[in-house]
C-alpha cells in the first residue's frame, strides 16, 4: 500500500457509532475520513460527486438493504472497497455481501486495532473478516452438517411437483394418488427438511442441489 491517504466513509444509522467509529479512526496511518452517513442515499449521492477507496457499511440501514447498497456501489464505482460492519452474525449474510461485492465483513464487535488492520489488508486486495467471522465462515452450516436428507422415489416426484408451483389436487391428479397421501408426503418431505413452510422447503432443496 502506497503512503497516500485512503479516503474512508462510514455508513451507519446510529450516531454513536459514527462519532466512536470517526474518533477510533483518527489517528489511523493512511487513512482519512471523508464523510459519514446515516442513510445508504445519502451517502450514494456523495460517491457522485467524491472519489471515495473504502466504505465501513452497516447492514440495516433505515432507507437501502445493506446487501442492494453494496450492489448499487459496486456497479457506480467498482474501485470502491466496501467492507460490511454489522452485528448479523450470520454466514447467509456474509457469503451475501460477497456476492454483491464486498471486500471483507466485520462484526462489531471488533477492537479498534484489528478494525485498522482489517481496513489495511482490504486497502491491500485482500478480503478481509473480523476474527468472530473467520471462525463463523470455519465452522460448516447445520445443512452441511446434516447432510442431505434420503428421500424415496416418490418423495423426490413430489418435491419437483411442489417446486414446479402444484397444489395437492395437481399432484394427486398427476401421479393418480388420493389428496390425502399427497399431503402425508408434504408433511414428511417438511419433516425430513426441518423446515416449516413450502418456500423453506424448496429453498432448502436448492441448496441442497436436490432441484
Amino acid at each position: 500500500m502506497s503512503d497516500k491517504s485512503a479516503s474512508l466513509a462510514i455508513v451507519d444509522d446510529h450516531l454513536i457509532v459514527l462519532e466512536g467509529l470517526q474518533q477510533l479512526l483518527l489517528n489511523a496511518a493512511n487513512i482519512s475520513v471523508a464523510g459519514s452517513f446515516t442513510t445508504g442515499t445519502a451517502f450514494l449521492s456523495f460517491l457522485k460527486k467524491h472519489t471515495i477507496d473504502i466504505v465501513l457499511l452497516d447492514i440495516s440501514l433505515p432507507d437501502i438493504n445493506g446487501i442492494e447498497l453494496c450492489l448499487e456501489i459496486k456497479k457506480f464505482s467498482p474501485h470502491t472497497i466496501v467492507l460490511a460492519l454489522s452485528n448479523h452474525s450470520e454466514r447467509s449474510m456474509v457469503l451475501q455481501m460477497l456476492q454483491q461485492g464486498a471486500s471483507g465483513y466485520l462484526l462489531k464487535n471488533i477492537s479498534g486495532e484489528e478494525l485498522i488492520a482489517c481496513i489495511h489488508e482490504a486497502l491491500d486486495g485482500q478480503i478481509t473478516f473480523s476474527q468472530a467471522v473467520k471462525e463463523i465462515m470455519s465452522r460448516p452450516s447445520v445443512t452441511e452438517l446434516k447432510g442431505v436428507p434420503r428421500l424415496t422415489k416418490r418423495e423426490k416426484e413430489i418435491l419437483q411437483l411442489i417446486a414446479e408451483g402444484q397444489t395437492t389436487p395437481d399432484i394427486a391428479a398427476t401421479l393418480h394418488l388420493s389428496p390425502l397421501t399427497v399431503e402425508t408426503h408434504r408433511k414428511s418431505l417438511l419433516q425430513k427438511f426441518e423446515v416449516k413452510n413450502v418456500a423453506l422447503l424448496i429453498r432448502t432443496a436448492v441448496e441442497q442441489k436436490l432441484l
